[in-house]
């Protein structure tokens, strides 16, 4: 029996996906794909926000600017899609990027709080010396 490439040797049983598992993207629709697609730009800016923890290292990690690229990646995706997004789609992007805004705004107040601390005194060090 010859393979078609992408096609899975075992047919699913017990090696196959689990309960839960995602259907394989052939099943899966366009509306489908779009909600993952966004939902997997919010996971990644709230992981880069140090919201939740990196699965690879379980640990808390924060990169401010990579999560802003990624928020404008989605404000780019609703740019482009407008007016070719069903209601549902389109009320989903809004509110993830709501949601993300108001995280990295909480979180650059957050990191201007901790920056005078550590700045403040690099600065009276320069000062000093001038």
């Amino acid at each position: 029996m010859s393979e078609t490439p992408g096609t899975p040797t075992n047919p699913p049983d017990a090696t196959g996906p689990g309960p839960g598992a995602a259907p394989a993207p052939a099943t899966m629709s366009n509306r489908d794909l779009f909600l993952g697609l966004v939902h997997s730009f919010q996971a990644a800016a709230m992981q880069q926000m140090g919201k939740t923890a990196n699965p690879f290292t379980q640990e808390i990690e924060r990169d401010l600017p990579q999560a802003q690229l990624s928020i404008d990646m989605l404000r780019m995706l609703e740019e482009r899609t407008k007016g070719n997004l069903t209601s549902e789609e389109s009320r989903f992007l809004a509110h993830v990027l709501r949601e993300l805004q108001l995280n990295y705004v909480m979180e650059m107040d957050e990191e201007k709080k901790r920056r005078p601390a550590a700045g403040g005194a690099a600065g009276e060090e320069s000062g000093a010396g001038a």
